[in-house]
């Protein structure tokens, strides 16, 4: 993970050839606004005691308050966090919701873990993080291993420690507890209404287009059983231990239910064979849909990609050596801050229902989401063709227009020194 947040800033360097904006922005961006590392003690089930490092950093507060998840992984460090930031930052503007970026996480195996153990680890981050939380400051979600349950525990220990009921807090709640209809799908359906947007623009016909999904999580599951329902060919997917490459189309809930049963993803009828995540990445399909972790096509692998179409259901899946030589084969790439940006939609809206008091029916939900994310769409679309550049760099310079707004709104060197 070195240097990951030096890379995700020269995303910026593309977008800035074709946007005018302040240098007080680009000063402003270059840092984050407040970094938090934390030791969390936890009493282990053994009796002993065992240290957790804890981290949030809120990148960019210019639209709002800070928004992003916590995620609870063992290779989670400072350098990622800040780069999951750094691009919620961007993804909150391209969506144009009013917060501004921040990330959380835990270097933790929690499948080692027993549940009790989660329980206090979890509220253990919420304790040592209280100050720098809050609904106007900074509102946490779920990311990579962690879910409603946990969101859970932390919305409660902060109402403990606040002294009052503040659902506005945390997002992807239980919706016993104050969550929003859709919002456990809402990271794939978001992305599924850009694919539907993008398809429909390339006049292309889903029954024709084959897919294949890397990771099989909460995203990578429901984008597959979406698109699957739509009528795209699932030619494979991939979890963190093992792949199912399938001459027929892949039936995303019955593969589901075979890696609850098993553990992990096996094959369950002779047109199908196991495959590596690598092997996934360089099959001859239509639709690659990164829905796993960070810097999975590189410089290494970019070069052997034979799918059409990318799109980036997780944060920062192509690194920016990789994005290069995808773009010198003319191969599409749909970029994260856009294609993933349902989630942190639907939690504005949640975070919009706690505080209003006032709750929607799914169905309103998606529909407030299709709008927002096709609109999304067909901004950076227009921004593409109008500076003939990529996908990705349009959605930046959509995003830093907005960015640069909300700081030049507070006053720049123009202001000051006028006379």
């Amino acid at each position: 993970m070195a240097d990951t947040f030096e890379s995700a800033k020269k995303q910026l360097e593309n977008a800035l050839r074709h946007v005018k904006i302040s240098n007080e922005t680009i000063t402003t961006l270059e840092k984050p606004k407040k970094i938090i590392q934390v030791s969390i003690p936890v009493r282990m089930d053994d009796g002993s005691l065992k240290i957790f490092e804890g981290y949030r950093v809120q990148y960019n507060t210019s639209r709002g308050p800070a928004k992003g998840g916590i995620r609870f992984h063992p290779e989670v460090n400072l350098d990622e966090v800040k780069s999951l930031a750094f691009w919620m930052t961007f993804k909150c503007a391209v969506a144009n919701i009013p917060f501004g970026g921040g990330k959380g996480g835990i270097t933790v195996n929690p499948k080692k873990l027993s549940n009790k153990e989660l329980e206090r680890l979890s509220r253990g981050y919420v304790t040592t993080m209280y100050e720098v939380l809050g609904p106007d400051i900074d509102i946490p979600a779920p990311d990579v291993y962690t879910n409603p349950t946990i969101m859970g525990w932390m919305s409660d220990e902060y109402n403990k420690i606040s002294g009052k009921i503040q659902p506005a807090f945390i997002t992807g709640k239980p919706l016993a507890l104050g969550g929003s209809e859709g919002r456990d799908e809402a990271t794939a359906l978001g992305a599924n209404y850009i694919i539907q947007e993008f398809v429909k623009e390339k006049d292309l016909n889903p029954e024709e287009l084959t897919v294949a999904i890397q990771g099989f999580g909460n995203a990578g599951y429901n984008i597959a059983k979406f698109l699957h329902s739509d009528g795209y060919k699932i030619k494979a997917i991939s979890d963190s231990k093992a792949g199912i490459l399938s001459e027929e189309s892949l039936n995303p809930e019955q593969m589901m239910n075979i890696k609850k049963e098993k553990g992990q993803l096996n094959c369950c009828s002779e047109n199908q064979k196991k495959i590596t995540n690598s092997e996934l990445l360089e099959l001859d399909v239509d639709i690659l849909i990164l829905a796993a972790l960070e810097n999975q096509l590189t410089k290494e692998n970019a070069g052997k990609i034979k799918a059409k179409y990318i799109f980036e259901l997780a944060n920062g899946p192509v690194t920016n050596e990789a994005d290069e030589i995808l773009e010198e084969r003319q191969i599409v790439v749909m970029p994260d801050i856009l294609t993933n940006a349902g989630g942190v939609t639907v939690s504005y809206f949640e975070w919009t229902q706690n505080r209003t008091g006032y709750y929607w029916k799914k169905e309103e939900v998606n529909e407030k989401l299709k709008k927002i994310m096709s609109e999304s769409y067909m901004e950076v679309s227009q921004l593409q063709k109008k500076h003939k550049t990529t996908l990705r760099t349009a959605a930046y310079i959509l995003a830093l227009k907005r960015i640069s707004g909300a700081i030049n709104a507070h006053g720049t060197i123009d202001y000051f020194t006028q006379t």
